[in-house]
């Protein structure tokens, strides 16, 4: 039997909210042919196969295709590796290195955000916009909507629609969230989805990092 980890990433900071995530710790036992159908059937945003624990080495699936790069499974990726014992100082997915750090109970990882999806970004002109939305604006297949609740504290509200890949609406967005912060040169939080709370900030060199908490929701036998 394989042991799935359940998570739910970008908490708020009482532990409610989140995204889901699958996280197989042990990769190899999961051969590449079940990987894609696997993830299809769990339906989470994202699953996560570690395929080399010492090197950080792993590959993450939508229901629908693999990615290069994705932030809330690599933040909920490192959680869990901290939490059996061995924190990652660097996650190594496709793309390319992340860095990792741990500060508290935040876990945050460094990036190119050109190394995910190619979201873009629609802003309007109140949070009552983005919540009466009924789903992605007309021509957008990929899309973060926003608007600021509090400009001056760097605080937005955002939902985030990705049916390109099979993801209707996307809880929370680490991805995006890297993209957005850089597009903007600040330091946000974002409070995406039902209730998921995202930090992010561009840094040098073109690199951004966004961080937020993870907790376990159950672990699965399969």
């Amino acid at each position: 039997m394989r042991e799935l980890h359940v998570l739910n990433v970008f908490c708020a900071p009482d532990g409610t909210g989140g995204n889901g995530l699958g996280v197989f710790l042990d990769g190899p036992a999961v051969p590449e042919e079940e990987r894609q159908p696997i993830a299809t059937e769990l339906g989470f945003a994202e699953t996560v196969y570690v395929d080399d624990p010492e090197s950080g080495e792993l590959r993450i699936f939508t229901p629908s295709e693999e990615l290069p790069l994705a932030g809330h499974p690599l933040v909920g990726s490192a959680w869990l590796m901290r939490e059996k014992g061995s924190p990652p100082d660097v996650l190594r997915p496709p793309a390319g290195e992340v860095p990792v750090r741990f500060e508290d109970e935040m876990v945050w990882i460094t990036a190119r955000p050109e190394w995910g999806p190619p979201f873009e970004f629609v802003q309007v002109d109140s949070p009552a916009e983005v919540d009466a939305l009924k789903g992605p604006p007309e021509g957008y297949p990929m899309v973060g909507v926003w608007a600021w609740i509090d400009e001056e504290a760097g605080l937005i509200r955002e939902r985030v629609f990705v049916p390109e890949l099979a993801v209707p609406e996307d809880e929370a967005t680490g991805s995006a969230a890297l993209r957005l912060t850089a597009l903007l040169g600040r330091e946000i939080e974002i409070r995406q989805g039902e209730g998921s709370f995202l930090h992010a900030l561009p840094l040098a060199n073109g690199l951004a990092t966004v961080g937020g908490r993870v907790v376990l929701d159950e672990v699965r036998e399969r």
